[in-house]
């Protein structure tokens, strides 16, 4: 059994969520060969040299399910991309490109974040690709702390308002890029997260049926994907105040 999930914005201010995520760790994931998680993992990261307390606490959440023999591969999203390496060997994690081609369930599944698919939010789209230049990831590596924590704020801040501003099909995908995407990838599934519109979208690419499979964030509900050997599979589960899971 392999588990993916995408969008937790893991932090502080939701406790809930948390405990959520930390049962599955002690649960149904140290069942699994293979815990992915495709971007947008915490709600902000400003660098490994940046790691506060609660977000230690979730690297050596994960250090214990990799030690336990679950692997755990981790790809950027657009709130959390400046995780390096650091990060990564501590939480005893590997970082996943994106987009990035693996085999589930007996077949090639394309794997993204989601947000390259949301080429009609131009203005993004031109952030994502100044923001994601070497350059501009060295430049943000290095900025003082105080800086980069003032930053952080700005964009998430930014990002809301702008957000509830755009028409709804400007932040979801763009219908044509998605088939585009998997021809050139040669898959007939495709497993993303970021517009938060959990689904199971039903198309054609190169003549061939396909499927767009949608994770969804982590809020009043989990979502997750389960690959086993009946297939692959969307599911949600509710958890209460406390985070227990109730699936």
């Amino acid at each position: 059994m392999i588990l993916l999930i995408s969008d937790l914005h893991l932090q502080e201010e939701r406790p809930d969520i948390t405990r959520a995520f930390l049962d599955l760790l002690e649960g149904r994931a140290r069942q699994a060969t293979a815990l992915y998680i495709l971007g947008d993992f915490f709600e902000a990261w400003i660098g490994d040299d940046a790691m506060t307390p609660f977000q230690g606490s979730i690297c050596q959440a994960l250090r214990q399910l990799s030690d336990s023999g679950t692997q755990v591969l981790l790809m950027h999203g657009n709130r959390d991309f400046l995780i390096g390496e650091a990060f990564c060997k501590a939480a005893g994690c590997t970082l996943l490109p994106d987009p990035c081609v693996v085999q589930l369930g007996g077949e090639p599944v394309l794997l993204m974040h989601g947000d390259t698919l949301c080429t009609g939010d131009v203005g993004y789209m031109k952030l994502r690709r100044y923001l994601r230049n070497p350059l501009s990831l060295w430049l943000l590596r290095h900025l003082p702390l105080s800086t980069r924590q003032k930053l952080a704020r700005k964009l998430r801040s930014e990002s809301r308002a702008q957000t509830r501003m755009k028409a709804r099909d400007i932040v979801d995908v763009t219908a044509d890029e998605v088939p585009r995407q998997m021809a050139a990838q040669g898959v007939c599934t495709l497993i993303h997260g970021h517009t938060h519109r959990p689904a199971v979208h039903r198309l054609q690419v190169n003549g061939q049926p396909a499927r767009r499979i949608v994770l969804g964030d982590w809020d009043q509900r989990g979502w997750a994907v389960q690959a086993d050997e009946h297939g692959l599979h969307l599911y949600d589960f509710a958890f209460d105040q406390a985070g227990t899971a109730c699936a």
